[in-house]
């Protein structure tokens, strides 16, 4: 199932962020990606696996291979010439790493292939950059919160600011996550992504309420990428 957003979802979700920081002096991002990686050398991986595969079914029967390759040939000599048997598993190799190669390259195919624990990595790395660049530091008070979506991998990330982390344990936000999962699942990005704000906005209500001179520091709008 691929997932969408769309004009109401971005405006739940950026009323959302906003009704959360009325009550901190948190800042929450929300950043949207289609997906975290292209995921091309996962698709080479598994090409050059299915290689190693038929080289060694090839080299546990032998006899099979040479019979194979005599009729392929039209070679009725008793004996196939080291040259013919050579060029012809080369040949097979190649083709045998071309037609998975591009195979993979069908988008949803390389992206079911990709195993979970890929897919979480990478996720996770695209999400600290985007931290990086677009909340770390970025406050008087070091109290942004990122949450990261990306869709194709239906996977999220929450990344905070220092100050935050000095405050929060990384399980507290155990419950937010779980209620966007939850609607990732039921095929409803918008709406998990407007309850994890809310109740990240009340945990961070609780340690940094907002003061009488805070300002808004950065955006309340969904970021789709």
């Amino acid at each position: 199932m691929q997932l969408h957003l769309n004009e109401a979802d971005h405006a739940l979700v950026t009323a959302a962020v906003a009704q959360a920081e009325a009550h901190t002096s948190g800042e929450i991002v929300t950043i949207v990606a289609r997906r975290s990686d292209s995921y091309n050398d996962v698709g080479l991986s598994w090409a050059a696996g299915a290689v190693f595969l038929a080289l060694s079914i090839m080299a546990a029967f032998p006899a099979q291979l040479r019979a194979l390759l005599s009729s392929l040939l039209r070679d009725w000599e008793h004996v196939l010439d080291d040259w013919k048997l050579l060029t012809g598993v080369l040949g097979f190799l190649l083709l045998k790493f071309l037609i998975v190669r591009y195979l993979l390259a069908i988008t949803p195919l390389r992206m079911a292939l990709t195993p979970r624990a890929t897919k979480a990595r990478r996720v996770r790395r695209r999400a600290i950059l985007l931290f990086r660049s677009a909340v770390e530091a970025r406050t008087q008070g070091r109290t942004g919160v990122l949450l990261y979506l990306s869709l194709d991998e239906h996977r999220a990330e929450l990344v905070a600011d220092r100050a935050i982390n000095d405050k929060v344990a990384p399980q507290v936000w155990g419950e937010a996550m779980a209620a966007l999962i939850t609607a990732i699942r039921a095929g409803r990005p918008g709406e998990g992504l407007a309850e994890e704000v809310r109740q990240v906005g009340a945990i961070l209500a609780t340690h940094f309420p907002r003061a009488d001179d805070d300002i808004n520091e950065l955006p309340d709008r969904l970021i789709e990428l």
